[in-house]
């Protein structure tokens, strides 16, 4: 592992006390109002601005049905939440309300944080210190969330997934054609999830092959997407215990392809994941990783969701992978015997896409 001395500087200090005192405040109550934003946009109040320009406390209440005190206590809060302003006694929608309202990325973090997250963050000290996602059990009783993702109740579910696919789904058109620039016929995606990306791959090429690797509950869903999209004579999916390094990956594969899938584990059980996929290469195949790194983003916005998301993984997912910094897999690519062929940024919103060869 990369030893952070090494690592670029990052951020500073340079705020004033005032700034710096209003910041921590900011954290002191951000559960709070981070439920004030979401009651303002859930209950209506911030897409009636968004139509009307502006109005007073009373005219939403009647507009809405909603209690005088309840509409002035939220939008109140706005005022310090920035999503609001107030003049000659009326409200006006921000520029920051405007995301919170009709932002997709923002409305995808923010119900993935309310469904997802919201409980189970409060056991992120214990997850910390016991090294395990204690987070978990508010959800249900796995040992990590991927073997339950099939059985989380339907708000939670269509939360996760919208927020795993979202990010996942912008890099679709830009990766295509770099992946099926050499025409492969044979396609490993490991920890293929739904089929969402295999079935992508198979409408851009009616030629590919395609073998996902995932865990029983994930490849059952992929099957009947398969079957549905009627992709099964091109698509199959194997159940696998990804971290069992005793299970090798199948053999014969032009393209071996992980998305999104390597930040659900720890830099160990990378290094394992990375050298089986190197023992089921030739010389002619290409091993291909889709990932967010921290480090690479071309936007604050982007770095602080992804550092973010990384504390999901501490307290929920598993307890022990993260959002990675770009050194740390650089090296394990490295330790597993691969070169570098090439490395594409930015794809989609923030991510980066690595080709690798064996060395």
């Amino acid at each position: 592992m990369t030893n952070s001395k090494n690592r670029e500087d990052y951020g500073s200090d340079k705020k004033s006390v005032v700034q710096a005192n209003l910041d921590a405040q900011k954290i002191a109550f951000a559960p709070i109002m981070f439920q004030a934003a979401k009651s303002l946009r859930n209950l209506g109040i911030l897409n009636y601005l968004f139509e009307n320009n502006s109005a007073t406390i009373e005219t939403i209440s009647s507009a809405l049905n909603l209690s005088v005190y309840g509409v002035k206590v939220l939008l109140e809060a706005g005022l310090s939440l920035e999503l609001v302003y107030l003049k000659d006694n009326e409200f006006i929608l921000t520029k920051t309300g405007y995301f919170i309202l009709r932002d997709e990325m923002t409305n995808v973090n923010m119900d993935f944080t309310q469904d997802v997250n919201y409980l189970a963050i409060n056991h992120l000290e214990e997850s910390i210190v016991n090294g395990k996602p204690e987070g978990l059990k508010e959800l249900g009783n796995w040992s990590t969330v991927y073997e339950g993702l099939s059985q989380l109740p339907e708000k939670i579910k269509k939360s996760w997934f919208e927020f795993d696919h979202f990010y996942s789904d912008y890099t679709f058109p830009e990766i295509m054609p770099i992946l099926f620039g050499n025409h492969p016929k044979s396609f490993l995606d490991v920890g293929g999830n739904t089929g969402k990306f295999s079935m992508q791959c198979a409408n851009y090429d009616p030629n590919v092959k395609i073998t996902i690797l995932d865990l029983p509950g994930q490849a059952n869903v992929a099957r009947k997407n398969i079957e549905n999209a009627g992709f099964s004579d091109r698509i199959k999916a194997v159940d696998t215990n990804l971290l069992d390094n005793s299970i090798p990956f199948p053999k014969g594969n032009d393209i071996i392809w992980m998305s999104q899938f390597i930040d659900c584990f720890s830099l160990e059980e990378i290094l394992g994941l990375f050298k089986r996929a190197h023992d089921a290469m030739d010389e002619n195949s290409s091993f291909y990783i889709l990932e967010t790194f921290w480090d690479l983003q071309k936007f604050q916005a982007s770095t602080y969701s992804l550092h973010a998301t990384s504390l999901y993984f501490t307290a929920v997912a598993n307890g022990n992978s993260q959002m990675f910094h770009s050194k740390d897999i650089l090296e394990l690519i490295e330790q597993a015997g691969f070169a570098v062929a090439k490395m594409h940024d930015i794809i989609g919103m923030s991510h980066t896409l690595i080709q690798c060869k064996k060395k």
